[in-house]
């Protein structure tokens, strides 16, 4: 499937904003040539014949884990361990942190009490309206119940 779409890749190319390719007329493609020529003797003295295969690695370098084992996810050099602790770490991370996580938060007590306080004040509503009184009184206490202090005391 993905080497069909591959083989799209040129038709879909000139509609593609090409950021790091210099702008191109319409329909052209940027493509890049090979000679099939024979090169010529002032070029083929500058072509390196012999391929030098590098030096064995000698001492204590340091040895690449994609080496030893391909899926190597980070969390240590063996592979049966480093497996182990990718699974334990996407356990605990995914499943405990963000599910069961994401569950606490949702079922937490109302925050700051809002939903009760609109339950209470209905319930205030319906039994100021059952007995006849105003819904809200100019004073948020009864008058009578106040005790101010005397003239002389202050």
């Amino acid at each position: 499937m993905l080497s069909r779409l591959a083989r799209l890749g040129p038709l879909l190319m000139p509609r593609l904003p090409a950021v790091h390719l210099p702008r191109l007329p319409a329909g052209h493609l940027p493509l890049r040539g090979v000679s099939q020529s024979k090169p010529s003797e002032a070029v083929s003295s500058s072509i390196a014949t012999e391929l030098k295969h590098a030096a064995p690695n000698v001492g204590h370098g340091r040895v690449n884990p994609y080496v030893k084992n391909p899926e190597y996810y980070g969390f240590s050099n063996d592979p049966e361990v480093d497996l182990i602790n990718m699974r334990l770490a996407f356990f605990f991370g995914v499943s405990l942190c963000l599910v069961v996580g994401g569950t606490f938060l949702h079922y937490l007590p109302d925050p700051g009490m809002r939903e009760w306080a609109r339950r209470e004040a209905e319930r205030l509503i319906l039994q100021r309206e059952k007995e006849g009184l105003p819904l809200i009184t100019e004073n948020y206490f009864d008058p009578n119940k106040i005790i101010l202090p005397s003239v002389t005391e202050e």
